[in-house]
Order: C-alpha cells, then structure tokens, then sequence
C-alpha cells in the first residue's frame, strides 16, 4: 500500500524536474530514475509516473494555474491538488507555509475561462490543425481522451493459450482483466498491474500490445506460408502478432534501421515460440536487401516513424516536442518508406501503410501521394477486410475505405491505416 510521504513528494518532484528540462523521451527519463531509486517500491513508482505523466498531460492549464512562477515543485503540488484531487490536509505534510494561499487561487482557477487550446492541454499549432478537421465539439472529446491514462491492453500468444484460458487463470490470479472490444486476441485490464514476473508473461503467452495496435495485424491478414516483412519493425510487438498469424510457417523478416531496436526483439521473440521470425538490419528504406525482394513478398507491413501524436495518453511529452516543422521531415521520410516498400510487394500482394499520428499531413497526404505516384496500387476497404475477420469497428467514418482508430471513440491510442493492393 502507498504511504504519501514528504520523502515520495520529493522523488516525484526531483523526477518532474528532469522531466522537464531532458531532451530524452519520459519514458527512458522515468525509467532511468527508478534504477538510480531501487528504495522506491512499485506502489511508490506507480504513484510518482502516474502523478509526473498527469503534470505532462495537463501541464499547460496546470501553468496557467501557477501564474508567473511556474516551477516543477508548483506543477506537482498543482497536479496533485487539481489532478490528482489531494485535499489541504493531505497536502499539509509537503506544503509550506506561504504555499497555502496560492495554492486556494490555483484551485479556485476556473477552466472554462483560459483560452480553448490552453484548457484542452494543446499547444496552439495542433489545436489549429485539429480544428481544421474535427469540429470544436470533436476538437474536445479528442482532447479530453488524449488526456485520460491509456489502459493497459495484452494479446494473447495463440501459438500458446486461448484468450478464455488466459482470462480465467488472470481472474483466477486476482488480475481483473476483460476481453478487448475489437481484437479477437486482445484483453484489456482493469489497473496496472506488474506482470514482468507471471508465469503467463514469462511463457510467452501474453505481450502488452494496445488493441489498435493488434487491429493493424487483422488488415495485413498474412497466411500460412506466405513472404511477409514488418518493414520499420522496431522491438517486434507487431512482428510477433504477425508471426502468431502465420502459425509460425512462412517466412517474416522484421526490418529496421536501429539495432538496438531489433536486439529489444530477441528475448520476446525466444518467449514467444516463433521460428519463421528473420530480424534485419538495414541501412535504410533503400538498402540492397530491400531491393533484393523486388516483386517477392505477399504482405509488406509499415508502420511508419511518425510524430505518435496519436498515443499522447502514454507519451503526453510529444506533444510538447512536436512542431510543424518537425512533422513536415516526418513527411518526406514517411513518403520514402512507403514508397520503398512497395518495390518488394509482389502482383496481387499487400501494402499496409500505418501510423500512431491523428494528422492529416502523416496519413491521408502520404497515401494520396503515394497512389498518385503509383497507379498499379489502389486503395481496399479496411473496414471490409476486418468485418470479414469477424472484427467490427462501430463509429468509423462512413463510406470512407481507411481505418482511424481515436481515444475517445474507440477506447484505443489514435492510429491510422490504408490498405493497398498492387494490382
């Protein structure tokens, strides 16, 4: 059980801080802070991540609570009182004393008084382009889910367990946990619990996946058999969905540029009981032992580097990192890829081009761009392909043939997909 203590306060508050000016990503920024502070326990370590990624989340109207002295230490006693719901009491033992009063006018601040983009926790640039394409209604259900904590998702391992058996033995263990909405493997728990150490972790029956991120394997559909490639594989959380697809026959190489990336794969890949799973390294999207495969594989997966504004629930910092700017490299190193990994598509073969971003410019530009350039490719219907897999996805757009996945329609991260075929 979490004791709140001034001595957890100022972890929290020491960790806020490096948060706030490193360069790196908060998730390596927390996890190295909690191998340098082994004394901290699980309860304490889930309350100080959940508290510094709450400050992250909200930390623009949180600074328009702390008025012209916006500091890491304001920030947190904000969060906790404003976020978190800390009343003055439970505070006393941390808060000093000329603290008090400032603390009842950050409290007493109202929200719907700050300007729509401060209140909704987004910088101005994306609460513009945001608008541009949802109405403000939209604008504020999408902010308001962006900002929630995102759950935490399983897929089950079905070279290994049936989902009924994973579910009962997590019951059976006191994990309370459902099956998830859309994915027929997914299963979504109530709460955080550590399962580094169980048994069904352990085996390889389960991998933390998000369900939208387990629905992007349902459009690439691979077979049996077939020549498939996760083109930007990263640590292999949808290479393995994919490799359990195929039952493990076939071939399937895992790409990508960081090597670090794929050796993050090997130990999930030796749970996972797979044999057809080939890691590669490349150079880049044009490297020989890409252009080697021209016209040989039957589905190519990319699910392209992209600003991930689309998972702001577990990332919040991105939306801090993000500019324009930076999503307009994004572009044309999105369009590269995708363009290069059609070259080893094969006649009547599959390309799924994805992304964990909500704009536009990452998503729908590319594929426009892409089919324009590329007239022996055209555009199937996701939606199809997922109903055909018993996978029904309600408040889709209608008539539109792409796959948007958004928090707070879908209970998923925000991720976008097309279906190509060449013809």
């Amino acid at each position: 059980m979490m004791r709140f203590t001034p001595a957890l306060f100022n972890h929290t508050e020491a960790l806020l801080a490096e948060l706030l000016r490193s360069p790196f990503p908060a998730d390596a920024v927390v996890s190295r802070y909690f191998r340098q502070h082994r004394e901290l326990g699980h309860a304490d370590r889930g309350f100080a991540a959940e508290t510094v990624y709450a400050a992250l989340r909200r930390k623009r109207s949180l600074s328009a609570r702390c008025g012209d002295d916006v500091t890491s230490r304001r920030l947190l006693l904000a969060t906790l009182a404003c976020v978190n719901g800390m009343n003055r009491r439970e505070l006393d033992s941390v808060l000093r004393e000329v603290e008090g009063k400032w603390l009842a006018q950050a409290k007493a601040v109202k929200l719907e008084d700050l300007p729509p983009a401060v209140r909704l926790d987004l910088p101005d640039w994306l609460y513009e382009t945001l608008c541009a394409r949802f109405d403000a209604d939209e604008v504020e259900k999408l902010a308001t889910g962006l900002n929630q904590s995102a759950p935490l998702d399983l897929r089950v391992n079905l070279l290994k367990a049936e989902r009924d058996a994973v579910l009962a033995r997590l019951q059976a263990d006191g994990i309370a946990a459902e099956a998830c909405r859309y994915s027929p493997h997914g299963i979504r728990l109530n709460g955080k619990p550590s399962l580094a150490r169980h048994p069904l972790f352990l085996d390889g029956s389960i991998e933390v996946q998000d369900e939208g991120s387990q629905l992007l394997g349902f459009l690439v559909q691979p077979k049996r058999g077939e020549m498939v490639a996760d083109f930007c594989a990263g640590a292999g959380g949808k290479t393995l969905l994919l490799g359990a697809m195929m039952r493990s026959q076939g071939r399937l190489y895992a790409f990508d540029v960081a090597e670090k990336r794929l050796a993050k794969l090997k130990p999930r890949l030796a749970r996972s009981g797979l044999s057809n799973v080939h890691p590669v390294r490349i150079e880049s999207e044009h490297d020989i032992k890409i252009k080697r495969l021209a016209g040989k594989l039957d589905r190519v997966l990319v699910d392209a580097p992209c600003s991930g504004l689309g998972t702001l629930r577990r990332n919040p910092d991105l939306k801090w990192r993000q500019t324009p700017e930076s999503v307009a490299e994004l572009n044309a190193k999105q369009a590269s890829i995708l363009a290069a990994a059609a070259g080893p598509v094969k006649q009547g073969g599959r390309l799924v081009y994805a992304t964990c971003s909500l704009l536009e410019a990452e998503n729908e530009a590319i594929v426009a761009a892409f089919l324009a350039a590329h007239p022996d490719f055209v555009l199937l219907s996701a939606a199809d392909i997922l109903r055909k897999q018993g996978v029904e996805i309600d408040a889709l757009e209608a008539g539109d043939d792409r796959l948007r996945l958004l928090p707070h329609r879908h209970g998923t991260d925000g991720f976008f997909a097309a279906v190509l075929q060449r013809t």
